[in-house]
C-alpha cells in the first residue's frame, strides 16, 4: 500500500474496510510503529465512547423525534422538516456521540458522565505520549503541587502510589468547560509493565454532583469520586477491584479536606 490517508487509518481502526483491505493494511501497519500506534490510539478512543454512551444509545427514541411528529411538525414549518429529519436520522444512524450531542439540546447531561469523558480523552491522548507525556516532570512534584493547587484554587497534593506498583511521572494543566473555573489537573502514574494511570483533577463541580461512579470503557476502567472541594476521575487499563483498592489511596492524600470517600 501507499499514499495511506487519515482517512483510511481511521476507517480501519473502525473495521469498516473489507477483509481484503484489513489485510494489507495490517500488513502496512507493521511495518510502521507510529502508525500503528495511531491506530490503536483511535481503536481505544471508540471504544470508550461506544462504552461510556452505550446505554443513551440504547434510550428510545424521544417522541418529539418519531416520524410522525416530525411530518407534522413540517407541515406547519415546512422550512425547517430537512432539518429535523437530518437530526434524527443522525442521531439514529450515528448513536454514540452524534446521539449524545443531541441530547444535550434537549436535556441536560449529567456533569459526572461529562467529567469521565473528558477524563478519558484526556488519558487516551497523552497515555501514548513518550516525550511529551507530562508537562512538568514527577521529580519537580513540589512545583507541580504548588503550580496546579493556584490555578485550581484549592490544595491539591501529588499521591505517592509507589505502594501500588506505580511511579509518579508527573502532570498537565487542562481545560475544563464544564467545572468552575474552567481548569483541570492531569497525573500520570506508570506501573513496571509500562500501562499508565491517570487522575483527572477538577474544583468540585457542584452540590448535585453524584459522589461517585464507575464506568467500563474496553480495556480500561473509569472511577470518578466527587465531594465538596473536589472530583477525581481515575482511568488505567485495570479491573474495577485494582482501581478501586488504589482509588483509597489516591483520595486519602490527594487533598488535606477530603473525609469520605466510599467504594
Amino acid at each position: 500500500m501507499s499514499d495511506v490517508t487519515r482517512d483510511q487509518l481511521m476507517a480501519h481502526a473502525d473495521g469498516s474496510l473489507s477483509a481484503e483491505e484489513s489485510a494489507a493494511m495490517d500488513a502496512w501497519l507493521a511495518e510502521r510503529p507510529e502508525a500503528a500506534a495511531e491506530v490503536a490510539r483511535m481503536q481505544r478512543q471508540t471504544d470508550a465512547i461506544r462504552t461510556l454512551y452505550a446505554p443513551v444509545a440504547a434510550e428510545p427514541i424521544p417522541p418529539r423525534l418519531s416520524v410522525e411528529r416530525l411530518r407534522q411538525s413540517g407541515e406547519k414549518r415546512r422550512g425547517r422538516l430537512w432539518i429535523n429529519a437530518a437530526a434524527a436520522v443522525f442521531l439514529i444512524g450515528l448513536g454514540l456521540g452524534a446521539g449524545w450531542l443531541l441530547r444535550g439540546q434537549m436535556e441536560t447531561s449529567g456533569i459526572a458522565d461529562r467529567l469521565i469523558a473528558d477524563a478519558v480523552s484526556a488519558h487516551t491522548v497523552y497515555v501514548l505520549e513518550n516525550r511529551h507525556a507530562v508537562e512538568v516532570n514527577g521529580a519537580d512534584s513540589e512545583h507541580l503541587s504548588s503550580w496546579l493547587s493556584n490555578r485550581l484554587q484549592t490544595t491539591l497534593a501529588m499521591p505517592d502510589l509507589s505502594a501500588s506498583g506505580l511511579n509518579f511521572l508527573g502532570g498537565r494543566l487542562l481545560p475544563a468547560p464544564n467545572v468552575p473555573g474552567g481548569r483541570a489537573a492531569q497525573l500520570m502514574y506508570e506501573d513496571a509493565a509500562g500501562a499508565r494511570l491517570t487522575l483527572y483533577v477538577t474544583p468540585s463541580p457542584g452540590p448535585d454532583t453524584p459522589s461517585y461512579e464507575l464506568a467500563n470503557l474496553g480495556l480500561d476502567t473509569a472511577l470518578f469520586w466527587a465531594d465538596a472541594a473536589i472530583s477525581c476521575t481515575i482511568t488505567a487499563p485495570y479491573p474495577a477491584e485494582k482501581l478501586q483498592s488504589i482509588a483509597r489511596t489516591v483520595f486519602s492524600q490527594l487533598n488535606p479536606t477530603l473525609t469520605d470517600y466510599r467504594t
